[in-house]
């Protein structure tokens, strides 16, 4: 395993907790940005977040991979979605996002195992 996705969005989350705190206004309409940008509409909200992905691998944003791998997990899609999801993410985001995709892949599959344990 090269990273712990999990332990690391649960570590990020503290940090992120403390730049809510830190910055009230700013993070609100962060959070309402996501919310709005995340209801589904013409495209459904899995999809978005398969999209959130490419992007997040595609801007090499750790973070943002933990996130929404977790996320993609969470709103049901399949191991096959994120790896078609990673083969646009390469394709927008050239050779570093040949390494990133990887590591999406291993975010997704260490979220999608904890979330088979729970059940």
């Amino acid at each position: 395993m090269h990273k712990n996705w999990i332990d690391m969005t649960a570590d990020l989350s503290v940090a992120l907790k403390e730049v809510r705190t830190g910055t009230p206004d700013v993070m609100k309409g962060f959070s309402a940005i996501a919310q709005a940008a995340l209801k589904s509409n013409a495209l459904d909200t899995k999809t978005k977040e398969l999209i959130a992905l490419a992007i997040a691998v595609a801007t090499r944003c750790d973070g943002c991979i933990g996130f929404h791998a977790e996320a993609a997990v969470k709103h049901g899609a399949s191991r096959d979605e994120v790896m078609e999801t990673m083969g646009m993410a390469i394709y927008m985001g050239a050779g570093p996002s040949v390494m990133y995709a990887a590591a999406a892949v291993e975010a997704y599959d260490q979220f999608a195992k904890k979330k088979a344990a729970a059940t």
